[in-house]
């Protein structure tokens, strides 16, 4: 019986896109994402026109609904939705968003009416072989979850070190029992169905290069012990390093995407988010190039990439980058020859920086570990 081909899988981090002609946003990458099999990014934002402001975390204006069709076009066929923004315009919102996406054939996991439906995978079939993602928000606000009744969030509680409420600004350390114990069951119910699994986990310390939560690798680990192919994570809007688990790769952080938007921006006249952005100067010591009023992060995060995954017939698993440039105001780009040599060694160094083991990435972009 002949083995089965090589099937590619691009992954990418947050998407953002509440711009008009955004299209031309995510042009820039997309000749990485159309040529795979399949192509999976996190939808950090509702599209929506609909909902109630929730309060709990600095609120995401929604992005119009519309828009979805852009990144339908652009070549991504399954997203991630658990993350801390995803409830921003309420049950509404998760509502708008499900519909738009089932529209236009974007399978999605991680929201949902009731928790059950927030927990459920995506699955495609792809060249043969079912793909299933699964998708968390380890970073609250707990505003944000879903419940038995509760359109919101799938979640794994992360337990703050102050006993505070779970929130993106707390310091989270140690996941809880029920945390595991949740992934596990999930991951194994995924296997039961598909022939890859993917895990997506909206998690880590925004705005800072390098630097893991406590929680963040023995959460990867245990989702690679329970059986996850891979793991992306995101939330952070800059990347992270990159380490394999038995295995199987492990995206720390896969940064943006493609994310521009105005809500960042210190000029609106938002009160919540004008003072967000005023704060973030001091909470994280960096003052936005005024270059990018479209994504006003730190300056490393201009440094970007699409993670690549190939999944041979055999149950194997190798792992790659597509170094990205982003690009005044917000717009990422495929990097030139010099940029993409300095993206690599940068998610080398980063990888070091966070205190996993060194590893070793490719002109080609493949990444393996140091010996």
């Amino acid at each position: 019986m002949a083995s089965k081909r090589v099937l590619e899988v691009v992954v990418g981090g947050d998407l953002v896109l509440d711009e008009p002609d955004p299209g031309y946003w995510i042009a820039g990458i997309v000749p990485a994402i159309r040529p795979a099999d399949l192509a999976v990014a996190h939808l950090e934002v509702p599209h929506t026109s609909r909902g109630t402001e929730m309060k709990g975390d600095v609120p995401a204006p929604g992005a119009p609904p519309e828009n979805l069709a852009a990144i339908r076009e652009a070549g991504f066929g399954m997203l991630s939705l658990a993350g801390n923004h995803i409830a921003d315009c309420g049950p509404e919102g998760i509502e708008d968003t499900i519909a738009g996406l089932d529209a236009l054939g974007i399978a999605h996991a991680g929201a949902g009416a009731t928790l059950a439906a927030s927990r459920r995978p995506a699955i495609r079939e792809v060249a043969g072989r079912r793909v299933a993602l699964l998708s968390y928000n380890c970073v609250g606000p707990e505003i944000g979850w879903a419940g038995d009744a509760k359109a919101g969030a799938a979640y794994l509680r992360v337990e703050t070190a102050d006993g505070l409420p779970i929130a993106p600004a707390a310091s989270l350390e140690t996941a809880s029992p029920e945390a595991f114990a949740m992934l596990a069951e999930d991951i194994a119910a995924a296997r039961d169905r598909a022939d890859i699994v993917l895990v997506a986990l909206h998690k880590g310390i925004v705005h800072v290069p390098a630097r893991l939560a406590p929680y963040e690798r023995p959460l990867a680990h245990a989702a690679i012990e329970a059986g996850a192919d891979a793991v992306l994570g995101h939330h952070a809007h800059i990347v992270r390093g990159i380490e394999f688990h038995r295995g199987r790769p492990i995206f720390h952080g896969l940064g943006n995407a493609c994310v521009v938007t105005s809500a960042l921006s210190p000029a609106q006249d938002h009160p919540a988010r004008r003072e967000w952005a005023e704060r973030r100067k001091q909470m994280f010591g960096f003052e936005p190039d005024p270059a990018y009023p479209l994504a006003p992060f730190h300056p490393e995060a201009v440094h970007a990439f699409l993670g690549r995954l190939c999944f041979d017939g055999e149950g194997g698993v190798s792992a790659a980058i597509v170094p990205v440039h982003v690009e005044a105001p917000g717009r990422p780009v495929l990097a030139d020859e010099a940029r993409g040599a300095a993206i690599r060694s940068y998610v080398e160094r980063i990888t070091r920086d966070a205190g996993l083991p060194a590893i070793r990435i490719a002109s080609d972009g493949t990444v393996t570990e140091a010996l």
